[in-house]
C-alpha cells in the first residue's frame, strides 16, 4: 500500500538515506491486517506493534508537544504557527526522530499509511475551514489605497527575487539552482487567509488598520491567482499545455458548479432553520458530507484534493447560522488533533543535517529578499500615497510579509510535484517559522492597542455643558437586553434643547468568517434588508426613535466579530462619535427570587476590556427582571422612582450627574442618598471630600426648583451601616444608580471590598445586584472616564492621535428631522 503524502524521496529523507540509493526500497509499505487492535499488555504483546494503539500514541505525542511549545512561547508573543512548526521539527528527523530508537518505536514506517489517511482528512477539513472563514464580500471594500498596497506588495518582491535568483544560480548546486526561480515566485505571493489569521491572533481585525491590511491582502491574493494561472499556461509542468488548459477549464467549471449548488442549498437551509436557533444536526451532517464529496470530485477530475473543500467553504454564506456552526464543530478537532500530525509529518521529512551550507544560504537569501520586497512595497505606498503614519506603515509592511499554514501546504504540493528539491523545501519551511517568529513580536510592540483609544479631553456626563446633546453608545447582546435599555434611554430625559443621540450597537459573535463587519443600518433604506440577527432589535429602537422624533436620533449598527476583538468596535465607534456614555449589559442576570443566571464568560471578557480602556464613561446595566411596562419612565400612569447612592469619589460624582439629567423628566422622582462617615476625615481624603462637596452643591443648585428631587444624608460607621441603609431602600425604586469604584480604605465600604475585590460591579453594586430586597429594579453601575493624556502637552494631537483606527461606516442612519442647533454625526 503506497503512502499518499509521503513520497519515496520523503521516506528516504526520513530514514536518513539518499534518494538515489533508497527510493526503490520505499515504494511500498506493508502492514498486517491482523495487527490492528492490540489484545493488551497482559497477553504478552507490545501495543505499539498494533496500528490503532500506535496511532493514538502518535496523536497524543504530536498534540501534546505542540500544546507544550504554545504555552512556553505564548508569553513571548509568538503565534500558534511557530509552535506547530517547532513541534514538528523537534519530533522530526532533525530532532528526536534522528535517534533510531525513537524513530523505530514512535514513527515506524508501517505506521505512515494510517498517518497519511488521518492527515489527508485533517488537511481537507482545514482547507474547508479556511474557505468558510473567507468572506469574499470584502472585495467590495477595495479602494485605490488597498489596490496600490496589495499590488506593490506582490510585484516588487517578484521583481527583486527573480533578479537575485538569476544572479545567484551559480552559487548553489545544479539541483537547487533549478528551484530558485520557483522559490522566488512562491515566496512573493501573499495569501489573504493567512493575513486574516495573523490579524485575528493580534486582535487587530476590527481596527481600520486591520481592514486596510485585509483588503490589501485580498488584492495581493487576486494577483497571486492571476500569476499562477499565467504560469500554468506559459510553462506547464512537463510541457503539457493541453493538460494544463483542460485542468484549468475543469477547475473553473467545478468551482462554478459548486458555488451555484451550494448557494442554493444554503439559502434553503437558512430559510428552514428557525430564526435564532442553532443549526440543525441534519444540516451540519449534510454539509460535512459535502466536504468529502467535493474532495472526491476534485481528485476524480485530476485536481488537488483540497480544491473542492476550499471552494465549498468559500461558497457558504458568511456568518451565522451556517458558518459559525461549522467552525464551532470542526475548529478544535482540526486544529488540535489532526493538524499537529500534519506539522509533525512535515518535520519528519525535514533533515537539516543533510542540507549543504551554500544551498541553505542561497535559498535563505531569496526568502529574505522576498520578505524585504513585500515589506518595502507596502511601506512605500502606505507612507507616500496613503499618508499613513510611519509606525502604522511599518506594522502593515510586516503583516503583509507574514506567512502561515497555507504556504506550508503550497510548499508541500510543490515538493510533491518535483518543482523544488528536498533541501529547498526544508529551508523554506524553517525560514517561514523564523520569519513569523520575528515579525509577530515586532508588530505587537509597534502597534500598541491602547494608543488607539487615547483622548485628550474628558468625556463624561458630568463635564457636559448645560443644554448640550448627550451622545450615548448602548450595546445589546440579545433581545432580552432591549426593554431595560429603552427604559434607560427614556429616563435620560431627551428634550428639544438637549437631544439624545443614541448609537445602538448589536454585538454578534463571529465564528465563521475571516474578517469582521461593522454594519450601519440606514433606517430610510434598510426597512426590509436589515440583517436577520439584528432585525427585531433594530426595529425596537427604531420604534422608540420615531415616538420621540423631535428629541431622539437613533443610529443602529451591528458588529459581527469574534468575542476577543468585540470591544474594538465599541471603542472605535465611541471614539469617532465622541460619545460621553457607554451602556453595556452585565454578563450575569439577577432575579428578585434569588436566582442568578449562568455567567457568560465571553461577555465578561468584553465588559472588562471596555471598562479598562473605554474613551468615555461607562455604565453597567444589571438586569434583575424586566420592569412592568406600566412602571417605565415613558408612561404617565405612575411615577418612575430613581435613587442615586452617593459615597464619594469620581464614579459616584458621575452617577450623581447621570441622575441629575434624569431629574428633569416629568415622570421621574429622584432621591439622592448621601452616606457620610461618622468619624473625622483623614488627611488623604481631604481633596476628594472637597470635590464631592462641590459636586453635591452643584447638583443641589441645579435641582433647587424641582419638587420631584429629594436629598437625604445618612451617617454610618462602617460597611455594616452602609448595607443597612441600602436594605432600608427596599423595593421602592425602579432604578438605582451607584458608582463602581470606591477607595478600599473608606470606612463606608469596610468589610465589603474584602468579599468582592475583583468584582466588576464594585462593592455597592454587588450588594445591590445580589440582594433580595431590591425587587426588579434596574441597577446602573457607573464608571467615570478619568484616563486622558495631558491636554496642554498634546493639544495639537487631538485630531491625529488615531489616524488609522477611527473607523466609521460611510452611511449614517437618519438625521434628526428638527434641530435647534447644528451638530455633527
Amino acid at each position: 500500500m503506497s503512502s499518499v503524502l509521503m513520497e519515496p524521496d520523503d521516506l528516504a529523507a526520513f530514514v536518513g538515506g539518499r534518494a538515489s540509493r533508497t527510493s526503490m526500497n520505499f515504494t511500498t509499505i506493508c502492514t498486517s491486517a491482523h495487527r490492528i487492535h492490540s489484545t493488551g499488555v497482559f497477553s504478552g504483546v507490545n501495543p505499539l506493534e498494533f496500528s490503532v494503539p500506535l496511532l493514538l500514541l502518535q496523536f497524543g505525542i504530536c498534540a501534546g508537544t505542540i500544546i507544550l511549545f504554545h504555552q512556553l512561547l505564548k508569553p513571548l508573543g509568538q503565534p500558534l504557527i511557530v509552535s506547530q512548526i517547532l513541534g514538528g521539527l523537534v519530533l522530526g528527523s532533525s530532532g528526536l526522530s534522528h535517534m533510531k530508537t525513537f524513530r523505530d518505536t514512535i514513527f515506524p514506517l508501517r505506521g505512515f499509511v494510517f498517518l497519511d489517511v488521518v492527515t489527508s482528512f485533517g488537511t481537507i477539513f482545514y482547507f474547508f475551514l479556511v474557505g468558510v472563514q473567507v468572506d469574499i464580500s470584502i472585495m467590495k471594500k477595495i479602494d485605490k489605497k488597498s489596490l496600490g498596497i496589495g499590488t506593490f506588495s506582490v510585484i516588487l518582491p517578484l521583481i527583486l527575487t527573480s533578479l537575485y535568483s538569476t544572479a545567484s544560480m551559480n552559487s548553489v548546486d545544479t539541483k537547487t539552482a533549478k528551484s530558485l526561480l520557483i522559490v522566488s515566485a512562491a515566496e512573493s505571493f501573499i495569501n489573504f487567509p493567512m493575513v486574516a489569521s495573523l490579524l485575528s491572533e493580534l486582535h487587530l481585525m476590527n481596527s481600520e488598520f486591520g481592514r486596510i491590511a485585509l483588503t490589501s491582502s485580498m488584492v495581493s491574493t487576486i494577483w497571486t491567482a492571476c500569476f499562477l494561472m499565467i504560469g500554468a499556461l506559459v510553462a506547464p509542468q512537463n510541457g503539457a499545455v493541453a493538460e494544463s488548459m483542460i485542468s484549468l477549464s475543469i477547475f473553473i467549471v467545478v468551482s462554478g458548479t459548486i458555488i451555484f449548488i451550494v448557494r442554493q442549498a444554503t439559502s434553503w437551509i437558512i430559510m428552514n432553520n428557525p430564526t435564532g436557533e442553532p443549526l440543525k444536526e441534519g444540516f451540519v451532517v449534510a454539509l460535512l458530507l459535502g466536504v468529502l464529496i467535493t474532495a472526491f470530485s476534485s481528485k476524480a477530475f485530476g485536481l488537488h484534493i483540497y480544491f473542492g473543500p476550499l471552494i465549498l467553504g468559500v461558497s457558504i454564506p458568511p456568518g451565522p447560522p451556517i458558518g459559525s456552526a461549522l467552525v464551532e464543530r470542526l475548529d478544535f478537532i482540526t486544529s488540535w488533533v489532526f493538524m499537529p500530525v500534519f506539522f509533525v509529518k512535515l518535520g519528519l521529512v525535514i533533515n537539516v543535517y543533510s542540507i549543504k551550507l551554500k544551498n541553505f544560504l542561497g535559498v535563505s537569501f531569496v526568502i529574505y529578499v522576498s520578505a524585504l520586497g513585500k515589506f518595502l512595497g507596502a511601506l512605500v505606498v502606505a507612507v507616500v500615497y496613503c499618508r499613513m503614519p510611519v509606525r502604522d506603515a511599518v506594522s502593515l509592511g510586516l503583516v503583509m510579509a507574514s506567512q502561515g499554514a497555507f504556504e506550508l501546504g503550497m510548499f508541500k504540493l510543490m515538493r510533491k510535484e518535483g518543482r523544488i528539491d528536498r533541501g529547498t523545501f526544508a529551508v523554506m519551511c524553517i525560514f517561514l517559522m523564523v520569519l513569523v517568529a520575528v515579525i509577530t513580536p515586532i508588530i505587537r510592540y509597534l502597534f500598541d492597542p491602547s494608543r488607539r483609544y487615547t483622548v485628550y479631553k474628558r468625556r463624561t456626563v458630568m463635564d457636559l455643558k448645560p443644554g448640550s446633546d448627550l451622545r450615548v453608545l448602548i450595546c445589546i447582546h440579545d433581545q432580552e437586553d432591549v426593554p431595560n435599555a429603552i427604559n434607560l434611554l427614556e429616563a435620560l430625559n431627551p428634550t428639544r434643547r438637549s437631544h439624545l443621540i443614541v448609537y445602538m450597537l448589536h454585538l454578534v459573535e463571529l465564528l465563521g468568517r475571516a474578517n469582521s463587519q461593522l454594519i450601519p443600518h440606514n433606517l430610510k433604506k434598510d426597512r426590509i434588508s436589515t440583517s436577520r440577527p439584528s432585525k427585531h432589535i433594530v426595529n425596537a429602537f427604531t420604534y422608540f426613535g420615531r415616538n420621540n422624533r423631535q428629541t431622539v436620533a437613533i443610529f443602529p449598527f451591528t458588529s459581527i466579530t469574534s468575542s476577543t476583538t468585540m470591544h474594538d468596535d465599541v471603542y472605535s465607534l465611541a471614539l469617532k462619535k465622541t460619545v460621553s456614555l457607554i451602556l453595556i449589559p452585565f454578563h450575569k442576570k439577577f432575579y428578585s427570587n434569588g436566582v442568578i443566571s449562568l455567567s457568560n464568560y465571553d461577555m465578561k471578557m468584553v465588559n472588562n476590556e471596555i471598562l479598562d480602556k473605554a474613551p468615555c464613561s461607562v455604565g453597567l446595566v444589571v438586569d434583575r427582571g424586566v420592569l412592568n411596562l406600566s412602571r417605565s419612565a415613558a408612561t404617565n400612569l405612575h411615577s418612575f422612582q430613581v435613587a442615586v447612592v452617593f459615597l464619594g469619589g469620581a464614579d459616584d460624582r458621575e452617577a450623581m450627574f447621570v441622575g441629575a439629567r434624569m431629574a428633569g423628566h416629568p415622570n421621574i422622582n429622584l432621591t439622592l442618598i448621601r452616606l457620610l462617615k461618622k468619624v473625622n476625615v483623614v488627611r488623604d481624603d481631604v481633596k476628594e471630600t472637597r470635590l464631592d462637596s462641590e459636586a453635591v452643591l452643584q447638583f443641589r443648585k441645579a435641582t433647587t426648583n424641582n419638587h420631584r428631587v429629594m436629598y437625604i444624608e445618612e451617617v454610618v460607621m462602617d460597611g455594616t451601616g452602609t448595607v443597612s441603609v441600602l436594605r432600608s431602600m427596599g423595593n421602592s425604586f425602579n432604578l438605582v444608580i451607584v458608582g463602581r469604584r470606591h477607595s478600599c480604605c473608606s470606612m463606608l465600604v469596610q468589610g465589603l471590598v474584602l468579599w468582592n475585590e475583583q468584582t466588576e460591579l464594585g462593592a455597592i453594586g454587588e450588594v445591590l445586584a445580589s440582594s433580595d430586597f431590591m425587587g426588579n429594579a434596574i441597577i446602573l453601575v457607573v464608571q467615570q472616564h478619568t484616563k486622558l493624556v495631558n491636554e496642554e502637552q498634546n493639544k495639537d494631537n487631538e485630531d491625529t492621535v488615531t489616524p488609522i483606527d477611527r473607523h466609521l461606516a460611510k452611511d449614517e442612519a437618519e438625521e434628526l428631522p428638527i434641530q435647534t442647533k447644528p451638530y455633527m454625526f
